[in-house]
């Protein structure tokens, strides 16, 4: 909407906003095409200053610089008709995180003192997170504190660095590690500006959204993984249905409204949490889900990668960190990485984006001992355990706060292999084992149990065809007995220890799949110098592919055959006495984790020990 309270002054436009309350103060405004709004309610709802210090970049002053004096001058005439105007002061600095450092702070400092600026100067950061929170520190310690205001310029401050008061420089040994909480006065979410940001940025603000959408709504996750290329076309192509489009309800485009609602969702959360816990005693924690790895990726790699590229590998991490836990399933952290991939952001430390940006050598240096000497100087560190947000759920954290993780699970998730070695002689203990109901897992508990040593009760069991499959298949090798008890409630497997004899038929599957592919290992482990075994199945299990486990193993040493059709069942397995050769084994990373765990359950059984790696391109399988 225009105003015009004075003739000689150019009318304003004043834009239609939506306001978010953070700390009991509606402080965080969003719109379009701010600049005029912006100095007229500085003027109107703030406190008189003798002087407004604008700081900005190279980059944006080129852009903005002329805009905001303009409009300084224009809403000043209509607010103060007749009153000489205070100082507008602008400040620019070279762009990027090399000036997020105390030297800046100081020369800024300085700069202001030399202007004689007093303790009623209002301080204005226009910028992405590095000129928020490099101005908000010094606004923070100049003159014991001066008051401040937010205009961030990219969609990663917009929802992230510019609400919550969190002000900060860089040292040589960590991001954000000299700073100081002091909260803007007002936060102004100017969407006109992001429809000129690179792609690249894009993305990087989209892992904040996504981030807080895994932590606390269900639905803003479905709305942001279904729909990942409208919200891109909202964000990068919003401003195409004209100039000053955007600037009232009635005349926003659908891509415009949709870009409010994903900003505005993911800022509302941010402030609720900051309301309830501004200095970080616990809720506000939990903001800093995928930053703990994050950020130690960040300060090996930065500033070739990106904070939130750093940030959705660190989510992805961290949510592996919870599945390992037994708090979150499978498919919540495939859903998870699959969403910041539709965002083209990168979802682990060798993604394809990090290698391109880093180089193989660069690459090398995220060592895991590295990234965890780097955590142990995080502010979110307590003693030997740094602290994690743990999901339960999309949308849903296991506390309210950050868990405490053992070094040596996040050590784990950080390294590319682990090193499993066996356990003593547990021979004469008893166990039991309750699986979930998954044919998959049902299946590799009776192969555990079978190739054991000892009583296993297996509770829970899912009967399928392909358990039955699995079971009399084990069975018919001499791989263990089996009893039932509890009137069929618990299957009791008694093994061999991994002795297993030639079968005195063909082991026929069906159509059992996930049987095939964990006995087409397992039949090498056959103790027979002569003949061979055969594995095979109905017309429809001819067709399934076993190709890439099969010649994993032929390539190994094992003798198997294809019978009929070349990459599938039936197979001839010869024995010859060599049993599984073990050793170095190669796999496709692309396929399914069945096929690995088929020759992970073997391989205790192997003549050398396995080593087992996963090449050609990023792991899917879930062991």
């Amino acid at each position: 909407m225009s105003t015009d309270s004075s003739s000689n002054a150019r009318s304003l436009q004043i834009a239609e906003v939506e306001r978010i309350s953070i700390l009991g103060s509606e402080s965080i405004v969003c719109g379009f095409h701010l600049v005029d709004y912006i100095w007229t309610d500085i003027f109107t709802n703030l406190a008189a200053a003798s002087a407004y210090v604008l700081i900005t970049d190279t980059n944006l002053a080129a852009l903005y610089a002329d805009k905001y004096k303009e409009g300084f001058t224009a809403a000043w005439a209509h607010v103060r008709p007749g009153v000489a105007a205070p100082r507008l002061l602008v400040r620019v600095l070279p762009p990027g995180e090399t000036s997020k450092s105390r030297a800046t702070k100081s020369e800024i400092e300085d700069w202001m003192l030399a202007q004689k600026c007093t303790r009623d100067t209002l301080v204005m950061a226009l910028g992405g997170g590095v000129i928020g929170d490099l101005v908000g520190f010094v606004a923070a310690t100049f003159m014991r504190g001066v008051p401040f205001v937010q205009v961030p310029t990219s969609l990663l401050a917009m929802v992230d660095s510019s609400i919550g008061g969190k002000t900060a420089v860089d040292t040589p040994a960590g991001k954000n590690l000299v700073g100081s909480f002091w909260q803007p006065k007002r936060i102004f979410m100017d969407m006109a500006v992001l429809s000129t940001l690179p792609p690249r940025e894009f993305s990087n603000g989209m892992a904040e959204v996504v981030k807080t959408a895994a932590i606390w709504t269900a639905e803003e996750f479905d709305v942001l993984e279904a729909g990942a290329e409208d919200i891109r076309a909202a964000v990068l192509e919003g401003q195409k249905d004209g100039d000053m489009a955007g600037l009232t309800i009635a005349s926003r485009s659908e891509a415009q409204s949709l870009l409010l609602r994903v900003i505005s969702a993911s800022a509302r959360v941010k402030a609720y949490v900051v309301t309830h816990d501004e200095r970080e005693s616990g809720m506000r924690g939990l903001l800093n889900f995928g930053h703990t790895i994050g950020h130690a990726i960040e300060a090996v790699l930065s500033p070739q990668v990106l904070h939130g590229e750093c940030v959705a590998v660190g989510c992805v991490l961290e949510a592996e960190v919870a599945r390992r836990m037994g708090h979150l399933g499978d498919v919540s952290v495939a859903r998870l990485a699959r969403c910041l991939r539709a965002y083209g952001l990168p979802t682990a430390m060798d993604d394809a984006i990090i290698r391109g940006l880093v180089g193989e050598e660069r690459l090398r240096e995220l060592r895991p001992q590295r990234l965890m000497d780097v955590m142990s100087v995080d502010k979110k560190t307590v003693g030997s355990q740094k602290r994690l947000v743990v999901l339960k759920r999309l949308g849903e954290t296991l506390e309210m706060k950050p868990t405490n993780i053992d070094d040596s699970l996040i050590l784990e998730v950080v390294s590319e292999g682990v090193r499993v070695n066996a356990v003593a002689d547990v021979t004469q203990q008893a166990v039991t084992v309750v699986p979930p109901g998954s044919k998959s897992i049902s299946n590799r508990a009776l192969q555990l149990a079978a190739l054991g040593r000892g009583t296993c009760r297996i509770r829970n069991l899912l009967h399928s065809d392909d358990t039955q499959v699995m079971l009399a298949a084990l069975q018919a090798m001499g791989a263990c007995s089996v009893a039932w008890e509890d009137d069929g409630a618990t299957l009791v497997v008694t093994g061999n220890g991994g002795q297993l004899q030639r079968p005195d038929a063909e082991l026929y599957l069906g159509n059992a799949g996930t049987a095939a592919r964990f006995l087409s290992t397992t039949v090498n482990l056959i103790d027979a110098r002569d003949g061979s075994s055969v594995l095979t199945g109905n017309a429809r299990m001819k067709l399934r592919p076993s190709g890439p486990l099969v010649d994993a193993l032929r390539a190994n040493g094992c003798g198997i055959e294809y019978l009929e059709r070349e990459g599938s069942l039936p197979l001839r397995v010869q024995h010859t006495g060599r049993g599984f050769p073990g050793g170095h084994i190669q796999l496709a990373a692309s396929i399914s984790s069945q096929y690995v765990s088929s020759i992970l359950l073997c391989a205790p059984y192997a003549q050398e020990p396995v080593r087992l790696e996963l090449v050609g391109g990023k792991v899917i399988s879930q062991l």
